[in-house]
């Protein structure tokens, strides 16, 4: 019976199951990479299909998120794969970049190419 007591406290207020623990690990990996780490934001988004984290960092900062050829942000996604594996609940990552006149656009690596 203790498993579902653990499964009702993962449910709390009809909250997504460990949405808190994905955003606050996502959170720290993040601010680990950027200088401005005050500017990280994380967002927990539920959506039908899964869990949206929305990943926000200063402008000068982007780049060192996203890193060489999306590596760094690919590296994100694949913890977050991994994690939700394990928890059967499908997280992914969003890169959010505010532009010049401070309109959020969503920032995606290149798709690679492979033959």
């Amino acid at each position: 019976m203790a498993g579902s007591e653990s499964e009702q406290e993962k449910m709390v207020e009809g909250r997504v199951p460990a949405a808190g623990t994905m955003r606050e690990l996502v959170l720290e990996i993040a601010r680990a990479l950027v200088d401005d780490s005050d500017a990280v934001v994380v967002e927990a988004i539920a959506q039908p299909e899964g869990t949206l984290l929305r990943l926000r960092v200063a402008p000068g900062d982007v780049g060192k998120v996203i890193g060489k050829q999306g590596r760094t942000a690919r590296s994100l996604r694949t913890i977050l794969t991994a994690a939700s594996m394990k928890l059967q609940h499908r997280y992914s990552l969003d890169i959010v970049e505010e532009d010049a006149a401070g309109r959020p656009s969503s920032r995606e690596p290149a798709p690679s190419s492979v033959q």
